[in-house]
């Protein structure tokens, strides 16, 4: 069995408008979403083995930070250059080249993307929107992450900053 948390970078700041979008911070709001965040996956007993992150600040600033709360090593997690702005399909690029060692994986990336695949990947859950810090959570019936996107499926939860702490299953 594998799994896989999708989680959506936290809130970033756009208090400069001439800032590259790829370098654009996370916010206070987003600071503070991350780690709270993190801590409602560990009270899932879900923690991620190995981290995968877009390498744009936002996205490596809440990985970095959920890693900490994780007890993750920063520095063990991988940047993949094709999550940043990336479309449903390329996280299955992704995906297959993850080393099956690895049972219980976490991918930061962005939207409209990250939407996008959790709707692929289920017909139990249909979101309109991963929220910033939002988390989308799904297991595979396999052993091997090759063969993840044939595998049957199960939505384990989705959850985000402003859910509350409610769980949705």
């Amino acid at each position: 069995m594998k799994t896989l948390l999708l989680v959506r970078h936290a809130k970033s700041s756009w208090t400069d408008p001439d800032m590259d979008d790829f370098d654009r911070p996370l916010n206070k709001r987003g600071k503070a979403a991350a780690p709270e965040m993190a801590e409602r996956i560990s009270s899932r007993g879900t923690i991620p083995q190995l981290i995968i992150s877009s390498p744009a600040k936002r996205a490596r600033s809440t990985a970095k930070i959920m890693a900490r709360e994780w007890k993750y090593p920063r520095q063990a997690i991988l940047l993949e250059e094709e999550l940043y702005l990336c479309y449903a399909s390329t996280f299955l690029k992704v995906i297959t080249k993850i080393d099956d060692d690895f049972d219980q994986v976490a991918i930061f990336a962005h939207n409209p993307g990250i939407t996008d695949f959790a709707n692929y990947l289920t017909e139990e859950m249909r979101i309109d929107n991963v929220p910033t810090a939002g988390i989308f959570a799904i297991a595979a019936d396999t052993d091997c992450w090759k063969d993840f996107d044939r595998a049957k499926k199960r939505f384990l939860f989705f959850d985000y900053p402003k859910n509350e702490g409610a769980t949705l299953f």
